[in-house]
């Protein structure tokens, strides 16, 4: 068995090898391979945690901060050698992945249960697992090549007590295709997905009633509230808000949308087709 054959309970229970976190080291500029245009191959580097970041992370991961390296480092090199993130965010995997992504822990309660829908490369479900390890997780990822990475990054930091890899989409989660059963959460966080109307739709059926979509959105987050919250509205979710995560951690900080599920809304069933007198079906 490959680990493309690997589905939900592929990462569960005590196993996974001993992190091994690196030290946290400040960068450093390769004169050759900048005037070279990064042509080089990936290294660990270029993971390097910025001396002007070190304190908003040290706050944000706090004493899982060499964990949080150890991540960085596996997207700088596995992570850009297998085309999950582009060679050029490497350099900036601090300030616009990690940091970015563990800014929106403070949104989420204690001893939650978390649904990444989306999931990628781990951004943003195993940042926050790194930096809140009171959390359960589920990483949802239909892409084999990404789950593949997902659950050997899962593996080789150790996180396979609070972290799980659901390969699939939010929609099969949600209704327990396959032969699964359903799965939901406290808290369903998403970046980069979707637009909110189609993101609603596959997210807050994952969320219990009075959980909460988290959806971390760029300068559009306004707008798109004004445009899908009617959408939103017959989904079961509440009004749409913006909130904004690590003010004063980070510069800027994360912008998310929040949406607390208050109905439970069902999926659609055809209708009845009609019938003739008879009882016989009328036909089209």
């Amino acid at each position: 068995m490959t680990h493309d054959d690997i589905t939900a309970d592929a990462v569960s229970g005590p196993g996974g090898t001993p992190p091994g976190p690196s030290a946290v080291r400040p960068a450093t500029v390769d004169a050759d391979a900048e005037s070279a245009g990064r042509d080089t191959a990936p290294s660990p580097a270029d993971a390097a945690l910025p001396p002007e970041l070190a304190p908003a992370a040290l706050t944000l991961f706090g004493d899982r901060l060499d964990l949080a390296a150890a991540y960085a480092e596996l997207l700088a090199t596995d992570g850009v050698v297998r085309g999950l993130i582009g060679p050029r965010e490497a350099p900036r995997i601090w300030d616009r992945h990690l940091l970015n992504c563990a800014a929106v822990a403070e949104r989420i309660p204690s001893g939650a249960t978390v649904l990444d829908v989306g999931s990628g490369a781990g951004l943003p479900g195993l940042v926050l697992a790194i930096a809140r390890p009171d959390l359960t997780v589920t990483l949802i990822e239909p892409l084999a090549r990404r789950t593949s990475f997902l659950i050997e990054v899962v593996e080789r930091l150790g996180l396979a007590r609070s972290v799980r890899v659901f390969r699939g989409r939010a929609d099969e989660a949600a209704s327990g295709s396959s032969g699964r059963e359903p799965i939901s959460g406290d808290v369903v966080t998403a970046r980069a997905v979707a637009p909110l109307d189609r993101l609603a739709g596959w997210s807050l059926p994952l969320a219990v009633r009075g959980g909460r979509l988290l959806a971390l959105k760029g300068s559009s987050a306004a707008a798109e509230i004004e445009e899908h919250a009617d959408v939103v509205a017959r989904l079961g979710g509440g009004e749409p808000a913006v909130q904004l995560c690590g003010v004063g951690v980070i510069d800027p900080p994360t912008t998310v949308v929040e949406i607390v599920r208050e109905r439970m809304i069902g999926p659609a069933r055809p209708a009845a087709k009609k019938r003739a007198r008879g009882g016989r079906s009328r036909r089209s």
